[in-house]
């Protein structure tokens, strides 16, 4: 299936300009190298102070930085990182930033970096499994997602990735079990429920799904990725008129043309869809 969003990033290299300082001029324009060496030796008792460090962002700076793409949060996060390793805000920023640019390993390698210095951190596990389930790999998703649940048993973030995680790890008994204990924990939220309509799609229960997608999509906080996979299941059902109609309130033609495309190739076949237009599992 062809992905709804394609994102593009311009990287803006910054130049340094370094002038050479002028030749110190001693007798006849050179100084010898005993009196260059006098010259560049500390006086006795003095003590040449230590680099320092560049000071950490304020929370004015780090706000503004997450309103820029994601290439030019990668780059500010990383050097906050870099500065402090125990930094998790910046940990898990820099990783979703990662993950906005499809550098999902890079991605895992952060938050894994992050957890393994500070393993009661919910929102580095769950940056860790949504990592781990963005490069294909929910298996490895599955402890981080554990991990978090138990830190925040009220929480229906990690249960959802949890469930989602399990689908990747051909667990379908263990993934409707973990789905329904999202949305059991979180029953107004549209995106738990748009997780378990999208798993209901998958197994062909395509009009169970339509009820939930269209109870979340008359939700307030309901968005695009909603709406569309409504229309991906209408779709599904060969009500192709009206998956159309829902499809142009929020995408460009060229898009409509290329999910209506896919839709009837997937009808034709009678194979199940893939999960969702645009990894709306991954329980932002």
């Amino acid at each position: 299936m062809c992905r709804m969003s394609a994102f593009a990033a311009t990287a803006l290299a910054a130049l340094l300009a370094l002038q050479a300082a002028p030749a110190e001029a001693g007798l006849f324009g050179k100084k010898d190298k005993a009196e260059k060496a006098e010259t560049a030796r500390p006086a006795a008792g003095v003590q040449t102070a230590a680099p320092q460090a560049p000071p950490r962002a304020t929370p004015e700076e780090r706000a503004a930085i997450e309103r820029m793409d994601p290439l030019a949060r990668a780059a500010f996060w990383a050097r906050e990182y870099d500065r402090d390793p125990t930094d998790a805000e910046a940990g898990v920023a820099l990783a979703r930033a990662l993950r906005a640019m499809g550098r999902n390993d890079e991605a895992a390698n952060t938050a894994q970096r992050l957890v393994s210095l500070t393993p009661n951190h919910v929102e580095g596990q769950l940056e860790l499994a949504r990592a781990h389930i963005a490069r294909g790999q929910g298996f490895y998703a599955i402890a981080p997602a554990e991990a978090a649940a138990a830190l925040t048993p009220r929480d229906w973030r990690p249960v959802s990735l949890l469930a989602i995680a399990y689908e990747q790890a051909q667990r379908p008994d263990e993934a409707l079990a973990a789905h329904r204990r999202a949305l059991a924990l979180a029953p107004q939220n549209p995106a738990a429920m748009t997780n378990l309509a999208m798993f209901l799609a998958a197994s062909g229960q395509t009009a169970e799904a339509e009820q939930l997608l269209r109870r979340a999509a008359a939700l307030p906080g309901a968005d695009i990725r909603v709406r569309q996979n409504l229309a991906l299941v209408l779709g599904l059902q060969g009500r192709f008129d009206e998956a159309e109609r829902l499809a142009r309130q929020d995408l460009p033609p060229e898009l409509v043309a290329n999910n209506m495309a896919y839709l009837r190739a997937v009808a034709g076949t009678g194979a199940p869809s893939t999960r969702n237009w645009d990894a709306l599992s991954q329980a932002q």
